[in-house]
């Protein structure tokens, strides 16, 4: 057996909550990478909507999935993730699939503009009271710099209360690695 890296144990755990025709969010499109990855997993009868504060990422995305010929499987919106419950349309409640964050800045951006822990958690709230049953959320949690590091022990002390009985909250991270590693927070609304 191989461990995985951050990454693709992230997609891998998508992969076993997002399928053919479902929904999903990408919930920090930044360069469009995972846009593109769940436009794809939902195919032609499912839809990705993604988020995003900053002008720059929903120009990259855009280019990015119009390259593939995806641009009509997703729904940008230039906002923040924690405005997703007024943005997304009524009738996609119930049936979100999966949601990913790549938390921290925008790689080749402004490393002033990071996400931050209250937004994150009220979008992660907001995800759960909409996701359906076996709906996976996957955060990438990069806190190699400073406001990384307060939004990670937020996130942590957040997942750390929610009830079991209602989501299970998985911590995939490597120990040994030097330099603030990124590490995955997954919940899965049951």
């Amino acid at each position: 057996m191989t461990l995985m890296n951050i990454l693709p144990f992230g997609r891998f755990l998508l992969d076993g909550a997002v399928a053919e025709g479902d929904l999903a969010i990408d919930a920090t499109v930044g360069n469009g990478h995972d846009t593109v990855y769940l436009a794809e997993r939902v195919g032609d009868r499912g839809h990705v909507f993604g988020f995003d504060i900053q002008p720059e990422a929903i120009t990259a995305t855009t280019a990015r999935l119009a390259e593939r010929g995806l641009s009509g499987r997703v729904t940008l919106f230039q906002q923040s993730h924690s405005e997703l419950l007024r943005a997304l349309p009524r009738d996609v409640h119930g049936r979100i699939a999966g949601a990913v964050f790549n938390l921290g800045y925008l790689p080749g951006g402004d490393k002033q503009i990071v996400t931050k822990p209250k937004s994150t958690i009220q979008a992660v709230e907001q995800l759960l009271s909409i996701m359906k049953p076996g709906g996976v959320i996957v955060l990438v949690v990069y806190h190699g710099h400073p406001e990384g590091k307060i939004e990670r022990d937020a996130l942590l002390d957040y997942v750390r209360s929610l009830d079991q009985q209602h989501v299970h909250v998985l911590k995939y991270e490597f120990l040994n690695r030097r330099s603030d590693p990124p590490f995955i927070l997954a919940l899965e609304k049951r």
